[in-house]
């Protein structure tokens, strides 16, 4: 297999079909909704936790044309279903998260760790989820605290570098004497 793509989607707005109405689907359309998707669940029963405003609910079966007009599809139901769902997505062109079903799917999504304005997923191409998990949390320990605090300064200082042509390349040298900055301010007051 070749090595994936890593990629962040913008969902918002947009059309997002999640297959399934058990606790993997329900865990799924959190992330899902503040990605600011509109989210329709097609499932025979669904979880009390998926009826959430704003998400479009039927409770029967998959059929094909539930793909009309998606832009991603979850597949999180059975290992059958899931199949059917990435077979006819793959048709259409449209990416599917086929859960604990590798083969199937054409995308992940793998550990995601979010903090600070700060987003960082881990993939192991879809063959140990729970390694990307545990990197997950090891580098959550490892990430400063106050990140917000780096995004707000590097936010700040963006404006004045593009306005007087500062390269890309000093770019980074530059934000990282400012971040210093943040710190010996604070053991020098």
């Amino acid at each position: 297999m070749s090595a994936l793509f890593p990629l962040f989607l913008k969902l918002e707005g947009r059309r997002v079909l999640l297959v399934g109405g058990g606790p993997v689907a329900e865990g799924k359309l959190g992330a899902l909704l503040d990605a600011g998707a509109r989210v329709t669940v097609v499932a025979p029963e669904v979880r009390p936790g998926i009826l959430r405003p704003g998400v479009q609910v039927h409770g029967r079966a998959f059929e094909p044309q539930d793909l009309d007009g998606v832009w991603l599809v979850v597949a999180a139901a059975t290992p059958a279903v899931n199949a059917e769902v990435a077979r006819l997505a793959r048709e259409l062109r449209i990416f599917v998260n086929a859960v604990d079903d590798a083969s199937a799917a054409s995308t992940y999504t793998g550990g995601v760790l979010r903090r600070g304005g700060v987003t960082v997923a881990f993939s192991t191409d879809g063959e140990a989820p729970a390694v990307a998990g545990l990197l997950r949390e090891g580098v959550d320990e490892l990430l400063p605290r106050d990140l917000d605090r780096w995004i707000e300064t590097a936010r700040e200082a963006r404006p004045s570098w593009k306005a007087a042509g500062v390269p890309l390349a000093e770019r980074r040298p530059r934000l990282l004497a400012a971040l210093n900055a943040l710190y010996r301010l604070e053991t020098t007051s």
